[in-house]
């Protein structure tokens, strides 16, 4: 069982809400090259990759120093595009999938994942949340909430606001974008039972879930905004610019 970590960055290019997300300019470089280098200053980390299926984002990449692999265009889910990647470096006994979208992922977050994953070879995957913000709303429905138990081991994940707010006002947090995988874990993942939850919910972790797997929650006190939107860009960019990155 290996301890040696890959990083894998899945990148597409079509996207609904901002297409060419991946290649949109935050100062002068593209977002893929920002999420590439906080990821890279993880300390636990051994090789860290794009994973695209787009000619524009790989050479993106392999032009600011990355490593990229091209995949193939016909994967269905992100998940898939990560196993293809995880084959072609067979020496990894942890895969770490962190979201194109994330420019402003902080390397301790993603230390805090791994941790968790070395911590508990037995559990096949871990994860992060955020408790909301206040001006964050748990209605929306791009906010994936996530319950945990009090070892930390996901109970669900919706789009929905959960818990209820029934009896009593309730806490919610906030699902990030990033997974750590046991390798053979990760290699059987698309073979295991199509899940109804994962159908209803579109949020691909509840396969894992409903068929009996132990998903672990890192809980970080803070986390830099993804991108899902236009809107969102512009927060990031007014975000950097006030951090003196831009």
């Amino acid at each position: 069982m290996s301890d040696q970590i890959l990083g894998v960055i899945p990148a597409r290019y079509a996207s609904t809400r901002l297409p060419g997300k991946p290649l949109a300019l935050i100062g002068t470089k593209p977002m893929i090259q920002w999420t590439y280098h906080h990821a890279s200053l993880s300390k636990s980390i051994h090789r860290l990759v794009v994973a695209t299926d787009d000619k524009r984002i790989h050479e993106a990449v392999i032009a600011f120093g990355g490593e990229s692999v091209l995949t193939s265009p016909d994967h269905p889910t992100g998940t898939d595009r990560i196993i293809e990647v995880a084959e072609k470096f067979p020496g990894y006994g942890i895969i770490l999938n962190i979201q194109g979208d994330e420019p402003g992922m902080e390397p301790n977050l993603i230390d805090g994942v791994l941790d968790l994953k070395i911590k508990h070879r037995n559990w096949e995957m871990t994860t992060a949340a955020v408790p909301f913000a206040s001006s964050e709303d748990p209605k929306d429905p791009n906010k994936v909430k996530v319950v945990f138990d009090r070892n930390g081991r996901a109970n669900y994940f919706s789009r929905s606001p959960i818990p209820a707010s029934f009896k009593a006002e309730a806490t919610y947090h906030r699902h990030l974008g990033i997974y750590a995988y046991e390798r053979e874990f990760l290699m059987n993942y698309n073979q295991l039972p199509a899940s109804n939850w994962e159908t209803v919910e579109s949020l691909e972790q509840l396969r894992a879930l409903q068929n009996g797997s132990t998903i672990g929650v890192y809980l970080s006190d803070k986390a830099n905004l993804g991108v899902d939107s236009p809107a969102d860009l512009e927060v990031v960019i007014r975000d950097f610019k006030a951090k003196g990155l831009i």
